[in-house]
């Protein structure tokens, strides 16, 4: 149907819905960083042979504690840790896991399960504090078909979500827009932690 007055769309170059760029600026140093691509690979498989490799990144994050910053953990008690996710639903997304790796929640001793939800209560307040969100989601998803990224070690996701926060490019453009950069999330944290 070509272009009218009723119809002054092309429907063969439909309008542009949306915003025309997105700006993630924290994104630069990586660009930067891709030219020295073969030297960074040469240190990082030096390093990583003197690490552990357990085949899950979570028991591999509790192994290496000297590793907290490069992995974005913001606290680590004796029972475990509370780190970012690296691939978040909403910036400052928090995942919550004991050193100790099981499968199900009920893999875990009584007194284990408590060290997990005081974990998830301390997240929770340094989240509150720290992004003053309108909500938080708090869930486990236990086993890959209930949506488990990592089955072989349960923990528990902190998702603060705000009023309105899932919008029209989200709808639209099918594509998340997430304003927090992992390492500055990760200072803003830690320094609710430390404070």
């Amino acid at each position: 149907m070509p272009p009218s007055p009723d119809n002054p769309h092309d429907p063969n170059n439909p309008p542009r819905v949306g915003p025309s760029r997105l700006d993630a600026p924290w994104r630069l140093a990586y660009i930067e960083a891709i030219g020295k691509v073969e030297e960074q690979d040469a240190k990082a498989k030096v390093k990583r042979e003197s690490k552990p490799n357990t085949g899950c990144f979570i028991r591999d994050y509790w192994l290496t504690p000297e590793d907290d910053e490069a992995n974005h953990v913001v606290l680590r008690t004796d029972a475990g840790m509370v780190f970012l996710n690296a691939y978040p639903y909403a910036s400052g997304h928090l995942l919550v896991a004991l050193g100790e790796s099981r499968s199900r929640l009920m893999d875990y001793t009584e007194s284990q399960r408590a060290a997990l939800w005081a974990l998830v209560d301390r997240a929770t307040e340094i989240m509150e504090r720290v992004l003053e969100p309108h909500g938080i989601n708090i869930g486990v998803n236990q086993g890959q078909a209930a949506g488990a990224g990592v089955p072989q070690h349960l923990h528990v996701h902190l998702v603060p979500r705000w009023n309105g926060d899932v919008n029209f490019i989200t709808t639209v453009g099918d594509v998340r827009v997430l304003p927090g950069a992992l390492d500055a999330m990760a200072e803003r944290y830690r320094e609710a932690c430390s404070g």
